[in-house]
């Protein structure tokens, strides 16, 4: 909204002018989000709890130290990210942008599939909520809607490609495999940052760094003269998604107020999903999904972990690779504390996303 301040006044006054700039909205953004965080967070937090006698079910073969600390914490926290993100997206960004828009019906798309699934498991006292098969059929098909929808909006030249890190101009042109594998890259991030999402601020803090990686990612995409510069691909129209960004960084930042140890509310499916979605597509739309898989490498390592156990598991008769998947589990049977484990994954997502950056000017 605030963007055609500059349309209609931008060339009669030099403040109204700032709203031009996608620098000057995306931090606009951060921080309007982070704001209605502030705000809104105790007033939502109150009112899950009186929704929510029991809180959150817990595992009962998880860590034993589950059961005494975290029990009763209300879940669908996520619910605050997904109103400041969206509400601070319209407010910065261009509502003309179709990318934007795609973006942000996905992520509250995925935000709405978690809260069902949600609400399953806080009306049947179990961690068994909206059945696995169902939860990715209505993924799947959601995005197959949203890669159509990219295609349609996109270069014809590009529109099928991706990039490759560490090379420069060399695009792979995916042809009738492009919306198999865009479901594969959101659906797999969604779910991925899902398995990350079960110690207090685990998942939420590589959210944030992988979403300041894509803020650049972003910005440099869809400008023209530094995609030539660096040799990386100019995807236009990109660049607004910096200010989506942005404001899932402010989002993110909110909620960690309130999900640090020990969480006074637990992001839930309704976080987890939508921010793997949001992240995958945005990754999709500006051509560095490889990209994505360096930066959010500590989603790949969790989803990694459980794949290796489930399949370790059946073939070898009832063995296991580690103590308990996903792999911070494994850390806490271990005997590490858990803001240990918050703390080093976040130093690796920190890492990874340095390396991941680096393919910008390493080419």
């Amino acid at each position: 909204m605030f963007y055609y301040f500059y349309i209609l006044w931008g060339h009669e006054n030099v403040l109204f002018n700032l709203f031009r700039y996608i620098t000057f909205r995306t931090a606009g953004a951060l921080l309007t989000a982070l704001l209605i965080s502030f705000l809104c967070g105790p007033t939502l937090i109150n009112w899950l709890k009186s929704q929510q006698h029991y809180g959150q079910p817990i595992r009962h073969d998880g860590p034993a130290s589950h059961l005494l600390t975290k029990q009763g914490t209300p879940t669908m926290g996520g619910s605050l990210i997904l109103f400041a993100l969206s509400l601070s997206t319209l407010l910065w960004a261009n509502l003309a942008n179709g990318y934007v828009w795609i973006v942000l019906l996905v992520t509250l798309g995925f935000g709405l599939i978690g809260a069902v699934d949600d609400y399953l498991k806080l009306t049947k006292r179990n961690t068994k909520g909206l059945s696995g098969k169902k939860k990715l059929l209505l993924q799947m098909v959601m995005i197959a809607i949203a890669a159509y929808g990219v295609m349609e909006i996109g270069d014809p030249s590009l529109i099928t490609s991706t990039s490759v890190p560490f090379f420069k101009n060399i695009l792979i042109n995916l042809g009738w495999f492009y919306v198999p594998f865009v479901i594969f890259v959101v659906v797999g991030a969604s779910n991925a940052v899902n398995l990350t999402d079960g110690l207090d601020g685990l998942a939420i803090g590589p959210v944030m760094i992988v979403a300041a990686c894509f803020v650049l990612i972003a910005y440099l995409v869809g400008n023209h003269v530094f995609s030539n510069y660096l040799q990386i691909v100019f995807v236009p129209g990109a660049g607004e998604l910096a200010i989506f960004c942005g404001a899932l960084i402010g989002a993110g930042l909110g909620f960690l107020w309130y999900n640090a140890p020990p969480a006074m509310v637990f992001m839930g499916d309704t976080g987890s999903l939508a921010t793997g979605g949001a992240l995958g597509m945005v990754a999709v739309i500006t051509k560095h999904e490889l990209v994505l898989a360096i930066v959010g490498g500590i989603f790949v390592m969790e989803a990694i972990s459980v794949i290796l156990q489930v399949g370790y598991f059946k073939l070898s008769g009832g063995k296991r690779v580690f103590l308990m998947a996903p792999i911070h589990h494994h850390f806490e049977k271990k005997g590490w504390s858990e803001p240990t484990i918050v703390f080093r994954f976040w130093i690796i997502a920190i890492v990874l996303a340095l390396v991941g950056l680096s393919t910008l000017k390493l080419r």
